[in-house]
């Protein structure tokens, strides 16, 4: 069968291809699917693909029979300044991370409903990552100066029908990382690193690990339907090619988060739809501890790079708001709108780590639209601009003062197919 053949060659294309650099709510997505990200990365309580199981696998079993595969054309656009310093080896100036501009982002699902109340599937998607490459290295180091991180999971996925009403879900999520740092080498040494040599310039490095997403969702009455989902820690091997680097010997775990989603059916036509996220960014210690003193070996009162307990870049826990409609217009296109926000998760006190993962954009907006083909075929369109953001910080005190300041914006465009 043809579909049956399509999707095993996608699944193999899952497996080697490169999500890379996905920077909205801190290094996650807004969400997942292109039907989902025109809706702001609501849903919940609404599942609309077989992408669904990234945001609630509850949902799987509610869209029955298809497949979708998408692709994300993604470009950020990021940069810093640094002014004040006095440090000899920091340049003063203004400064563009994008050496490298535009990135491509693949997805697929396929679900199959086993009986009427319970469903199998998989969904394959980029979960998050970061890129920054600065031709001009400002921070003492030679050559280009960035990191590039890029996340992938395969997340096969039960869902089962409690009742009329209700449906659960669980997801095995299976991650694949890759990271690389470029241009870190004055940080590469016994003063500032645990494990000197192993900071910078040590080619890619990959990890895999395990967690899982469960999801509940329930229709309350015939207009609103409610939804919960979490996600456990992503327990992950470590980068051992860059334990002088990150806290810990090199362990960069994928943070928990958990949600709550409502979808209110408003008219025949029009659904509303509302999430709240909470990723828990700060229970990673290599993204969440704190780099604001020099380590004792550099004649401060800090921990050195890679030791256990050792600095991380700062993030707090975010909090992401997340509001969308969707409008059948006929009965083959509906629009989709969506509004996605979340608290700033990098303190002034972290910018100078943060020049490399200068994930700061905190609102989105999103347009998108499905239309229906004819033999039960689907074309989805969405377009996310997320608007510009500065974090004005200092360098950390006994590194010459100064300030360190980051900003982005980013522009993306998805496109998926569906057979249902």
């Amino acid at each position: 069968m043809r579909i049956k053949k399509i999707v095993a060659s996608l699944f193999s294309l899952g497996m080697v291809a490169s999500p890379l650099a996905n920077a909205t709510n801190g290094y996650f997505p807004i969400g997942y699917g292109s039907q989902n990200e025109g809706m702001g990365g609501a849903s919940i309580a609404l599942p609309m693909d077989s992408l669904a199981a990234a945001n609630n696998p509850a949902g799987m079993v509610m869209v029955g029979d298809r497949v979708d595969v998408g692709l994300i054309f993604f470009k950020p656009t990021r940069s810093a300044e640094i002014s004040g310093a006095q440090n000899p080896g920091f340049t003063n100036g203004n400064f563009d991370g994008n050496g490298r501009s535009m990135f491509y982002i693949p997805s697929f699902g396929y679900n199959k409903l086993i009986s009427a109340d319970t469903s199998v599937g998989v969904s394959v998607f980029g979960n998050g990552g970061m890129n920054t490459q600065y031709d001009t290295n400002f921070l003492g180091g030679t050559g280009p100066l960035g990191i590039n991180l890029e996340q992938l999971f395969i997340a096969p996925t039960w869902s089962q029908k409690i009742n009329a009403n209700n449906s659960v879900g669980v997801s095995l999520n299976l991650a694949y990382q890759m990271f690389s740092a470029t241009g870190l080498q004055a940080f590469d040494n016994a003063f500032f690193s645990s494990n000197p040599g192993f900071v910078t310039n040590k080619g890619t490095d990959t990890s895999t690990g395990y967690g899982l997403r469960i999801g509940w969702t329930g229709e309350v009455s015939p207009m609103v339907t409610l939804g919960a989902t979490y996600q456990t820690k992503t327990k992950m091997s470590k980068f051992s090619n860059y334990k002088g680097l990150f806290a810990d010997q090199g362990s960069f775990d994928i943070p928990s988060n958990y949600g709550l989603g409502a979808a209110v059916k408003a008219t025949q036509q029009t659904t509303v739809a509302f999430d709240v996220e909470r990723i828990n960014y700060s229970g990673v210690g290599s993204v969440g501890n704190s780099f604001t003193a020099l380590p004792t070996t550099a004649g401060g009162t800090g921990l050195p790079l890679g030791a256990t307990g050792g600095p991380g870049f700062g993030w707090q826990d975010m909090t992401v708001v997340k509001l969308g409609v969707s409008y059948a217009y006929d009965s083959t296109l509906t629009l989709r709108a969506g509004y996605n926000h979340n608290n700033q998760q990098i303190p002034g006190s972290q910018t100078l780590l943060n020049v490399l993962a200068p994930g700061v954009v905190q609102n989105h907006l999103s347009l998108g639209s499905t239309w229906k083909l004819a033999n039960k075929q689907e074309v989805t369109f969405a377009y996310i601009h997320a608007f510009n953001q500065t974090v004005s910080g200092t360098i950390i005190p006994g590194l010459g003062g100064g300030n360190a300041n980051i900003s982005m914006h980013e522009d993306s465009l998805s496109l998926s197919f569906g057979w249902y």
